[in-house]
């Protein structure tokens, strides 16, 4: 994800558990000299709402509270990218094909050409068996979901580094 990166001057990022992705990529916007990050979780626990708050990347960093496929959720998100800036989205949450293939189709518009929307966690239907692991797995997994999307969005093209993530780059 290195060169995306370099280009991007905010990111959306669908953050899960205690904000250390968030405060990860925040620093990487502050070394770059732009770019903000945006983190949706369903439940922001208040330990790390605090924690995320008083963290020296706190000014870098902006929290919604909601369901990252609930439309009140996306506005409050709209109303953080700015006129002419490019905006990478990263999905690392619910990793059903169904509700990854919602947030495709949700976050894809704010998605800036040249730019991506990285599906998280493809790896889900190689591991099927597994300790822990489903049997749906096999199909219900972001994988899946990206070539639903793809099959329906001809504006964006998969570009795959790793089954770990599913970068999805939007050429139109």
């Amino acid at each position: 994800l290195h060169y995306p990166l370099r280009r991007q001057r905010q990111m959306c990022i669908r953050d899960r558990a205690h904000g250390g992705s968030l405060v990860f990529y925040a620093s990487v916007m502050q070394a770059m000299g732009k770019g903000r990050v945006v983190g949706i979780d369903i439940e922001i626990r208040p330990h790390n709402r605090v924690a995320i708050e008083q963290h020296q990347m706190a000014p870098l960093i902006s929290l919604i509270e909601g369901s990252s496929i609930d439309n009140s959720t996306i506005e409050k998100v709209k109303q953080h990218v700015r006129p002419g800036e490019k905006v990478l989205v990263i999905l690392d949450s619910n990793h059903t094909r169904e509700h990854v293939k919602a947030e495709l189709e949700l976050y894809a518009p704010l998605v800036t050409v040249g730019s991506y929307i990285v599906a998280c966690d493809g790896i889900m239907q190689d591991v099927v068996g597994a300790p822990r692991t489903q049997p749906d797995w096999a199909t219900n997994n972001p994988q899946y979901a990206v070539k639903d999307f793809l099959s329906l969005y001809n504006n964006f093209e998969s570009v795959s580094y790793t089954h770990l993530t599913l970068p999805t780059k939007r050429i139109v």
